[in-house]
C-alpha cells in the first residue's frame, strides 16, 4: 500500500544537478558541474586553529545548546564583516541560519501560503524554484541580460501580479554569474517602496569579484532610498568564501519577519552547530579573512580567463557567453552555428561519453525554459584541467 504522502510533494522534483552527480562516476572525467568551491582553497591552518581556540576559549559554549538567534560573538563578527561592505546592521538585527539554504526555507515558511506568488529571475539557483514551490508559491520568472534582471520586466510582472516577494541574486547569480547594474539596484528598491513588495537579496557569491569590486548590495543601498530598508531581507554565506562543511549563513530582514524566522528555526533543527558558529567566529576575529578572499579572488579569475579563452578557442561560434566579473559560473547559449548541436541536454550527453560534465541550463528556468543554455563551473579544476575539458566539449559539439 502507498504511502500517503504530502500534497506538497507534487510541486517539487529532485534536483536536476544532484541526479547529473549519478553520472560522473566515469573514470578520468572532467567535471564542470557542480557549483563546489575548490577545496584547495580553503585556509585549513586558518580553520584549524580557529576550532582550536573555541574548546579552549570557550569549551562549554561551543559544545553545548545553543540559542536559536546565533552564537553571540559569531552575530558580532558577521554584523562587522556586513559593515565593512557598508551595510550597518547590528548584531541582533541578523539570525545565523545552517548556511543560506535555510535563510531561503525559513522564507519560505514564514512568507508562502498556497497559490501566493513569488517573482524570481529567469534563469535563477534550481534549489531556491524547488523550496519556494514546495511550501505551494506559483513561481514567475523575470527575464535577465548581462546586466542583472530587466528592471522594466520585473515592475510590470510586480504591478500585475503583486508577489508576495520578488527573489534576486543581484551579484555574480547562480547560474547566469550576471551582475545587476547600479542603476538597476536602485530601481530595485525605488519598487519594493512604490509596490510595498519584500525583495529578497541572496548573496553567497559577492566577494567572489576578480577584478574591480560590485556595486554596494540591495542592503547597503538602503540607506539612500527612505523606506527600503523595512522591504528588504538579505541572505548571506560563508559556504563559497571559507568552508560549505561549516554550514554557516545569516538572514537580516526586518524585526518581525526575524522573529517568525526564529520561531520556524526552532522547530527545525533548534540551532545551527554551536561548535561551526564558534570556529567562524574566532576564524573572523582572527582577521585571516582578507587575505583568504585576496586568494581565492586571483585563483578564480585566472581559471574564469582560462575558461574564456579555451570556449572561444575550441566552440568557437557555436557558443556564445560573457566572461563573469565574478562567481563561479559561466552561462553559455549553443548557437547551432556551423551545423552544431543547439540543445544543451543532447551536448551533456554526448559530452559524458567524452569524458567532460556540465549542466544543462533549462532546470534553472521556473518556466519557458532556454534549452539551448548551459552552466560551466570553473571553480574546482586548475587551468590545464579547464583547457582539456573544454578541448574535449569542443568534440561533443
Amino acid at each position: 500500500m502507498p504511502l500517503p504522502f504530502a500534497d506538497r510533494l507534487n510541486n517539487c522534483e529532485t534536483s536536476a544537478i544532484r541526479e547529473l552527480f549519478k553520472l560522473l562516476g566515469k573514470p578520468g572525467i572532467i567535471s564542470f558541474a557542480g557549483g563546489f568551491p575548490d577545496p584547495a582553497m580553503f585556509d585549513i591552518e586558518g580553520i584549524r586553529e580557529a576550532s582550536g581556540r573555541a574548546l579552549a576559549q570557550e569549551p562549554g559554549a561551543a559544545l553545548q545548546y545553543g540559542a536559536t538567534e546565533g552564537h553571540g560573538p559569531l552575530r558580532e563578527q558577521l554584523a562587522a564583516f556586513m559593515a565593512a561592505k557598508g551595510a550597518a546592521v547590528p548584531p541582533e538585527g541578523l539570525i545565523v541560519t545552517t548556511g543560506s539554504q535555510q535563510a531561503l526555507d525559513l522564507l519560505g515558511k514564514t512568507m508562502i501560503n498556497p497559490g501566493d506568488k513569488v517573482i524570481v529571475e529567469g534563469p535563477t539557483f534550481l534549489a531556491t524554484i524547488q523550496c519556494f514551490r514546495l511550501y505551494g508559491a506559483e513561481v514567475i520568472s523575470a527575464p535577465i541580460d548581462a546586466d542583472g534582471v530587466r528592471t522594466d520586466v520585473l515592475e510590470q510582472l510586480i504591478a500585475e501580479h503583486k508577489p508576495k516577494f520578488v527573489y534576486l541574486i543581484p551579484t555574480f547569480g547562480n547560474p547566469s554569474g550576471a551582475l545587476l547594474s547600479l542603476a538597476r539596484r536602485r530601481q530595485v528598491l525605488e519598487m519594493a517602496v512604490k509596490y510595498q513588495t519584500l525583495v529578497v537579496e541572496d548573496d553567497p557569491y559577492g566577494d567572489l569579484y576578480f577584478g574591480e569590486a560590485p556595486p554596494p548590495s540591495l542592503l547597503a543601498l538602503t540607506d539612500s532610498v527612505p523606506g527600503s530598508r523595512e522591504l528588504l531581507a538579505h541572505c548571506g554565506s560563508l559556504s563559497k568564501v571559507l568552508s560549505p562543511g561549516l554550514r554557516i549563513g545569516w538572514l537580516i530582514a526586518p524585526p518581525a519577519l526575524l522573529a517568525h524566522a526564529v520561531m520556524c528555526k526552532q522547530f527545525s533543527d533548534a540551532h545551527t552547530s554551536t561548535f561551526a558558529q564558534a570556529t567562524a567566529a574566532h576564524y573572523l576575529q582572527s582577521g585571516r579573512m582578507p587575505a583568504t578572499l585576496n586568494h581565492v579572488r586571483q585563483v578564480y579569475g585566472e581559471r574564469a580567463d582560462a575558461m574564456a579563452r579555451a570556449l572561444a578557442r575550441e566552440l568557437g561560434e557555436a557558443i556564445d557567453f560573457t566572461r563573469p566579473q565574478g562567481g563561479l559560473f559561466f552561462w553559455a547559449r549553443l548557437t547551432g552555428a556551423g551545423g552544431k548541436v543547439q540543445d544543451a541536454a543532447e551536448l551533456a550527453r554526448r559530452a559524458i561519453e567524452q569524458g567532460v560534465a556540465f549542466v544543462p541550463g533549462a532546470p534553472f528556468y521556473a518556466a519557458n525554459p532556454d534549452r539551448s543554455a548551459l552552466r560551466l563551473s570553473f571553480a574546482t579544476a586548475d587551468v590545464a584541467r579547464i583547457e582539456e575539458g573544454i578541448a574535449r566539449l569542443g568534440k561533443a559539439l
